[in-house]
């Protein structure tokens, strides 16, 4: 056991499996006590069977470690007020909210029913927000703590996982706003995009090139909820963590800009916007005919 979260009470949600079960492990191996919150459902999001989280708390306390098992809906307001509310009630206070819940139900846009949006917007973005929000309150009382959320390299756009995608790109914004308002309380926020071989990576259709396992996302994760991180003032940041390799996303800002004389015209944007501000490279465009070439060779493109 380590203590580089030593009497610090962190809360994990989808600590079930895969990415938030190698973290609330690494978490309490680092001396957290851990609310480990999973509801067990599918990939898809249904068939809920709570066992799961109390399995990762007998592994927890089989080693020594402290850790509550709780089965919410974290889409629900009420659910992620009880995470939040286990941990302050068990352990008197809270320092760290992880939010690695998540599902997928895969369709092309123009196919996506309103059942296959919904629900994946609510387990990752919503399901972050109230999280955060119950967290939050409790963090500024106390003016200090961390927050996490979990986006993904498809927060750039997905082919076939549009929702998916708007939910993790909401997660960034979501991060980057309570890094904003939480700052002056003494409490950061930051987000980790993981590339790591999971259930909801197994259905990738290309080879991705850089990829790890859920245990080698865990070490950024407890350093991102540790006290060297928030005296680091490291908030309002993206990370890639895939195997060996951690790397920091680019902040949002403008490329170049044009100004009309007057006012702009349909006609003047035509003949500036294409050569004078022009565009950003989408490389996510440029792999689709790699993809494409690939299928039809029945092979697997490399990401």
């Amino acid at each position: 056991m380590g203590n580089f979260l030593a009497g610090k009470a962190v809360a994990v949600t989808g600590a079930g499996r895969g990415i938030g079960r190698a973290v609330a492990l690494a978490c309490a191996a680092e001396g957290a006590k851990v609310v480990v919150a999973d509801q067990g459902v599918a990939v898809d999001g249904g068939t809920p069977e709570s066992g799961v989280a109390e399995a990762v708390v007998k592994e927890i306390t089989a080693v020594g470690g402290e850790a509550v098992a709780v089965g919410e809906d974290i889409s629900t307001m009420e659910g992620g007020r009880r995470v939040v509310e286990t941990a302050v009630s068990r352990y008197g206070r809270i320092d760290g909210a992880v939010c690695a819940a998540g599902i997928l139900r895969e369709r092309m846009l123009f196919n996506m029913t309103e059942e296959e949006w919904d629900p994946v917007l609510a387990t990752h973005l919503k399901g972050t927000f109230t999280v955060f929000r119950a967290a939050a309150a409790a963090m500024r009382r106390q003016r200090t703590g961390a927050l996490v959320g979990f986006t993904s390299g498809n927060h750039q756009g997905s082919v076939s996982q549009a929702n998916y995608s708007s939910a993790k790109g909401g997660v960034i914004s979501l991060v980057r706003s309570a890094a904003l308002g939480l700052h002056k309380y003494g409490v950061i926020a930051n987000a980790v995009a993981p590339v790591a071989r999971t259930r909801m990576s197994a259905n990738v259709p290309m080879e991705l090139t850089e990829i790890g396992e859920p245990e080698d996302v865990a070490p950024l994760v407890v350093y991102l909820l540790s006290e060297r991180a928030r005296q680091a003032e490291i908030t309002g940041q993206v990370y890639t963590a895939a195997g060996p390799k951690i790397a920091v996303w680019a902040q949002p800002r403008e490329l170049r800009a044009a100004y009309a004389e007057d006012s702009w015209t349909p006609e003047r944007i035509a003949e500036l916007l294409p050569g004078t501000v022009g565009t950003d490279p989408m490389p996510l465009l440029d792999r689709l005919k790699e993809m494409a070439d690939a299928a039809a060779r029945k092979d697997r493109p490399n990401a």
